[in-house]
C-alpha cells in the first residue's frame, strides 16, 4: 500500500479525536452547568475529563503495548461513540444525572489517552524512515489545527443546541471507526511473553538509556508549567477585557503550533533543539512581562504565545522522532505514556500558581517572576556540567529525513549535514 494512502487515517483519525476531545471539553461543563445550575458541577466536569491524563497515561501505555494499536484504536472509538451516544439518549429521556455526566467525561478521557498511545505505537510500523519526520510534522500540524477548531466549536455548536456537540461527536467517532475498520489487516506487534506487573515500569527503565528523552522530559514539564502558569496570570488579570479578546489571544498558542509543524516539515532538526526550546521560551516570557509594562499585555501576551507554540512545535516533532527510531517498538507506548504524564503534569499546578502570583504581584509582578526563572534556566543550559543532563544533544544516528522537493538542493543538504549528521558522525 503506498505510504501516503496508509497514514492517511492515522491523519485523519488524529484530527478527529483532538476536534472531539476540545469540544467535548467545553460541551460536558456547560451541560453539567446548564442541568444543575452549580458552577462546581461545571468545575467537577471539567476535572473527570482531565484527571484521566494524570491517572493512565502509563497503565495505558501497558494496555497498547500488549496489543495491536489498531484493534485499540477500533475499540476506543468504538466506545467514545457510546459513551457520548448514551448522553444523547440521556437527554432525550430529561437527564443526563450529574453522576452521568461525570463518568461519560471520565471514559471519554481515558478513551482519548489511549487512542493517542495507539497512534504512536501504529507509526514505526508503518511509515519508511526517511519519511518519518515529515510524518510527524504533519501529523502535529493536523493536531494544532484541531486543538484551534475544537474549543470554539464547542462553544458555538452548544450555543445552537445543547444536544448538537453530542451528535457531531457521535457521527465523527463513527466516521473515525470507519476509516480504521476498512484500513485492512492490524499493523503493529503482539506481545511475545506474558504480561507481568512489573512491565508498568518498563517505560521509565527505557527512559534511563536515552539522555535525550530524558532531558526532554524534564525541559517539557519545565516549560509546560511557565507557559500555562502564564497564562492562568493573563486570565486572572483580564478583568474587564471581552471574551472575544481574552479567546484570541489564548488562541495564539495553537497558531504558533501550526507555523513551528510547517518548519518541521520543510527543515531537519536541529541537534541541540531542546536548548533552542528554552531560549524560545524565555524569550516569550521577557515579551509577555514587557507587555505588563508597556500596558498592552494582551498584544504581548499573544506575541508570547505564538513564539511558545512555534518552539514546542519543533520540539515535539524532534521528541517524537527519537522515540519511534530509538525505543524498542515492543515498549513505544509504555515510553510515550511516561513522557506525556510527566509533560501534563505541569499542567496540575500551573492554575494555582498562577492564582497565587497575581494575588502576590498583580500581573505585572507574576509575569516578571516567570520571566526570571525562564531566563535562569536558559542560561543554565549553557553550562557544560548541566546542559549536557537538561538539554542532551538530538542522537547523531538518526535517518535523515526525507524533505521537501525544493529543499533537495546542495545547499539544503548541506545544511541537513550540519544540523543532523550521518550515522557514526559525531559533532
Amino acid at each position: 500500500m503506498p505510504i501516503k494512502a496508509s497514514i492517511a487515517p492515522i491523519w485523519a483519525g488524529s484530527a478527529i479525536s483532538t476536534v472531539g476531545m476540545r469540544t467535548l471539553g467545553v460541551a460536558y461543563p456547560l451541560l453539567a452547568l446548564v442541568q444543575t445550575s452549580s458552577p462546581a458541577a461545571a468545575g467537577w466536569a471539567g476535572f473527570a475529563l482531565t484527571l484521566p491524563i494524570l491517572l493512565f497515561y502509563v497503565p495505558g501505555g501497558f494496555l497498547v503495548d500488549r496489543f495491536s494499536p489498531r484493534r485499540v484504536i477500533l475499540c476506543v472509538e468504538a466506545g467514545r461513540m457510546l459513551s457520548v451516544a448514551s448522553v444523547l439518549v440521556a437527554m432525550m429521556l430529561g437527564g443526563p444525572s450529574l453522576a452521568h455526566l461525570l463518568l461519560a467525561a471520565a471514559v471519554e478521557g481515558s478513551l482519548w489517552v489511549l487512542y493517542t498511545l495507539a497512534e504512536s505505537a501504529l507509526l514505526p510500523a508503518m511509515v519508511q524512515p526517511a519519511r518519518m519526520h515529515s510524518a510527524l510534522a504533519k501529523s502535529e500540524a493536523a493536531s494544532h489545527f484541531a486543538s484551534l477548531a475544537g474549543r470554539p466549536l464547542g462553544g458555538y455548536l452548544f450555543g445552537v443546541g445543547r444536544f448538537v456537540p453530542f451528535v457531531v461527536n457521535s457521527v465523527l467517532f463513527a466516521i473515525s471507526y470507519t476509516l480504521f475498520f476498512g484500513w485492512g489487516r492490524d499493523t503493529g506487534r503482539h506481545p511475545n511473553r506474558p504480561s507481568r506487573l512489573r512491565d508498568l515500569a518498563e517505560g521509565f527503565r527505557e527512559l534511563t538509556k536515552l539522555p535525550f528523552l530524558g532531558g526532554s522530559i524534564v525541559v517539557t514539564t519545565f516549560t509546560n508549567l511557565m507557559v500555562n502558569t502564564l497564562i492562568m496570570i493573563y486570565v486572572a488579570g483580564s478583568e474587564g477585557m471581552s471574551s472575544l479578546k481574552v479567546g484570541i489571544v489564548l488562541a495564539a498558542g495553537g497558531v504558533g503550533g501550526v507555523l513551528g509543524s510547517a518548519l518541521s516539515f520543510v527543515l531537519p532538526p536541529l541537534r541541540g533543539v531542546l536548548r533552542l526550546h528554552l531560549w524560545i521560551w524565555a524569550f516569550a516570557l521577557v515579551l509577555a512581562a514587557f507587555g505588563t509594562y508597556v500596558r498592552l499585555p494582551s498584544y504581548f501576551f499573544a506575541l508570547a504565545l505564538v513564539a511558545t507554540g512555534i518552539g514546542g512545535a519543533l520540539s515535539n516533532v524532534a521528541i517524537r522522532s527519537v522515540e519511534v527510531h530509538k525505543v524498542d517498538p515492543a515498549t513505544l507506548a509504555r515510553v510515550v505514556g511516561v513522557s506525556r504524564l510527566s509533560s501534563y503534569g505541569g499542567f496540575c499546578f500551573a492554575a494555582p500558581l498562577g492564582g497565587f502570583m497575581v494575588a502576590w504581584g498583580d500581573v505585572q509582578g507574576g509575569s516578571a517572576v516567570l520571566c526570571v526563572l525562564m531566563v535562569a534556566a536558559a542560561a543554565l543550559s549553557g553550562w557544560p556540567p548541566i546542559g549536557a543532563r537538561l538539554t542532551p544533544l538530538l542522537p547523531p544516528d538518526l535517518p535523515r529525513p526525507e524533505l521537501p522537493g525544493l529543499l533537495r538542493m546542495r545547499g539544503a543538504h548541506r545544511l541537513s549535514r550540519d544540523l543532523v549528521p550521518s550515522p557514526g558522525v559525531e559533532r
